[in-house]
């Protein structure tokens, strides 16, 4: 058993925490693209709109990923699994 448990260890470090890092900087950058085209927008309001967009997708995303990995801590703590966060 210990053999697996280091496993998936590994598995979190090496695949899943870095992949989840990468997701939230691409919600992070949409959110940065959707204020710059926000700002240099401002005359126009469909660049305005769509800037509008970016950020709110971006903010979105962002929030899905910190909720689901609440969400799994506080399952993994109900059933008393050791997840390692």
């Amino acid at each position: 058993m210990e053999g697996f448990n280091a496993f998936i260890d590994s598995v979190r470090d090496q695949v899943i925490d870095p992949i989840i890092t990468l997701l939230v900087l691409a919600g992070f950058i949409l959110f940065a693209w959707g204020v710059v085209q926000f700002i240099m927008g401002a005359a126009d309001e469909e660049k305005r709109a769509t800037g509008k967009r970016h950020m709110l997708w971006g903010i979105i995303g962002i929030v899905i990923i910190f909720g689901a990995q609440v969400i799994v801590a506080i399952l993994a703590n109900i059933v008393g699994a050791d997840i390692g966060q």
